[in-house]
This record gives C-alpha cells, sequence and structure tokens, in this order.
C-alpha cells in the first residue's frame, strides 16, 4: 500500500483509494489499449463505441468492489435501437466487450441521446460467476436514469443500501486515441456521528463532481494528481494499482464443445454449402467448419 503510486501514463488499471478523513473509499479507473482492442474489430458508431468505453469502465469499477474468483459480466438490455451492451472481466484484469445495434441504426439514431432513448425499455444485469460448483450471483435493475452511472447508483442505493457516486466518461471520436475514464466514491460504514456523516459524504461527492471529463482523459494527468487535487487535503491514501488488459475467452476448443452439445442433424440444417461459421461477437474472430472437420468433430464425441 502506497500514498501516492507512480504512474507515468494513461494505462489501463484499478486504483482503489481511501479518503481516510472521510470515511470514504474509492476507485479511479482508465482505459486504454483495452478499450482500443475491444472495439477495433468492429464497425462502430462513435456514440456506439463512447458506450462501450463507458460500459467497460463501469464494469471494472463494480468488479473492483468484489472479492471472486472467475468472470463479473455486466449486461445492459432493451428494445431500443441498441439492443444489448455487455462487458465481462475476469479476476486477474482480463476484459472484453461488444454491443448488438439493431438493423438500420446509424450515429445520427443516437447521437447525444439519454440511455432510455439508446438502450429502450429494460433492464442492466450484473452477474458473477465463480464457476461450475459456486452459485451465480445475479442483481437486475431497470434502467433508470439518463446515463449509466446514474443507473448504477440507482441499483446501489435501492438493492445494496450503499450510498454511491459515479461519474464516467468515453472518448471515441479518434479512433486512434480512444480513452475512457471513470471515478467513483462510496461511504464506508458509519463511523461517525449522524450529520458529521451526511457532511462528509456531501463533501466527498462535491469534490469528485468538480472533476471534468476532460480532465479524467488527460493523458497529462496521472491518477496520482487528479486524487491529490481533489482529496489531498481529506488524507487520501492510494493503494497499489491494479492493471487491467483486453482478452477475449473464445477459442477453437470451446466453439467445438458448443456444436458438439447439437444433435448432428441440426448442425447440418444450420450449414451452409456444407459448411458452418461460428463468429466471436466479442472479438469478431471466425471458426470454420466443413464437412470433414464436422465429421473428425462428431467422430471424436462417438468414441
Amino acid at each position: 500500500m502506497n500514498q501516492f503510486p507512480n504512474q507515468n501514463d494513461f494505462g489501463d488499471f484499478v486504483q482503489t483509494f481511501q479518503i481516510e478523513d472521510l470515511n470514504i473509499r474509492g476507485r479511479l479507473i482508465r482505459l486504454d489499449d483495452a478499450y482500443n482492442a475491444a472495439i477495433q474489430a468492429h464497425g462502430y458508431p462513435p456514440a456506439v463505441k463512447s458506450l462501450i468505453g463507458e460500459t467497460m469502465v463501469l464494469t471494472a469499477i463494480l468488479a473492483s468492489a468484489l472479492k471472486y474468483d472467475g468472470v463479473f459480466t455486466l449486461q445492459v438490455q432493451g428494445d431500443g435501437p441498441v439492443s444489448l451492451i455487455m462487458a465481462d472481466i475476469t479476476s486477474d484484469g482480463a476484459m472484453r466487450a461488444y454491443a448488438k445495434l439493431r438493423e438500420g441504426v446509424t450515429q445520427d439514431d443516437i447521437e447525444g441521446a439519454s440511455i432510455p432513448q439508446t438502450v429502450g425499455a429494460g433492464h442492466m444485469a450484473f452477474t458473477v460467476d465463480q464457476g461450475p460448483d459456486t452459485e451465480r450471483y445475479q442483481g437486475i435493475t431497470e434502467i433508470t436514469g439518463a446515463t449509466l452511472a446514474e443507473c448504477a447508483q440507482n441499483y446501489f442505493r435501492q438493492s445494496e443500501q450503499l450510498e454511491t457516486a459515479i461519474a464516467i466518461t468515453a472518448d471515441a471520436d479518434d479512433s486512434d486515441d480512444v480513452r475512457a475514464a471513470g471515478l467513483m466514491v462510496q461511504r464506508l460504514p458509519k463511523a461517525r456521528d449522524g450529520e458529521q456523516e451526511e457532511e462528509d459524504w456531501r463533501r466527498a461527492v462535491v469534490l469528485m463532481s468538480s472533476i471534468t471529463s476532460k480532465e479524467l482523459l488527460d493523458r497529462e494527468l496521472t491518477a496520482t494528481k487528479i486524487l491529490f487535487r481533489l482529496y489531498h487535503e481529506d488524507g487520501v491514501r492510494l493503494y497499489d494499482p491494479r492493471d487491467l488488459r483486453h482478452e477475449c475467452r473464445c477459442s477453437e476448443a470451446r466453439v467445438s464443445r458448443t456444436l458438439r452439445s447439437f444433435p448432428r442433424e441440426e448442425i447440418a440444417d444450420m450449414a451452409d454449402n456444407g459448411i458452418i461459421t461460428v463468429t466471436c461477437e466479442f472479438c469478431r474472430t471466425d471458426y470454420v467448419y466443413d464437412e470433414q472437420r464436422l465429421d473428425a468433430l462428431y467422430a471424436d464425441t462417438a468414441t
């Protein structure tokens, strides 16, 4: 644990911190290469790229507040122009994300639109999967709020009874220099009288709200500088940052296992000129199976 760890670039990381005098904990997230890698194989409009970045940041923020060994997934789903935004992160920091658009959706349809206008009526779901021998945890909340941050704040307030303030932003105007960032503060269990605690919480939120999107995305402002500017008068303590990265978990072995779970007759009905092509939604990698490969696949199953 360091009071002010050294960070020299924008990077991909989660910076945990605590504002000791205010009894507040927080997370600062920055995404650079991981964000770019998640969108580069897709032809998303800029507004959707920004939503992907914001979703990845929110996913990292929420997951970093949990102790788990597996995969944390965030899904935002509705009946609007963007029907699904999905991101996940493993317990060792590997991230990926994608979005689904309804046919014919353009940048003009969603630019400047709120989350309810973009995603429509729907829900936000948080899932923690720690493997087949562990019960899966899931939290679901309706899309209530103009932004993803507001939707998450409403979830914490209603379901977790935990006062939380979140700010997230993403810049995807320049495809060669996409960045995303976010900041979250949460009130810790009571340690002071009620009036002082309320005053401390208001101070923490007001200070957090003073940070601009431009500052959160500024390559010249390290996480250390941002948090020192905001909270140095209140005794901010920074813990060791945790690295994040982009990594898709698709593989030929996984695709083969999925295909083998279907009867051969059903697979044959899905073939196009005898070819089955399975495309990963996250990284757009194609896995191609001709009849010879399918014969070998199902021969292995029979064996």
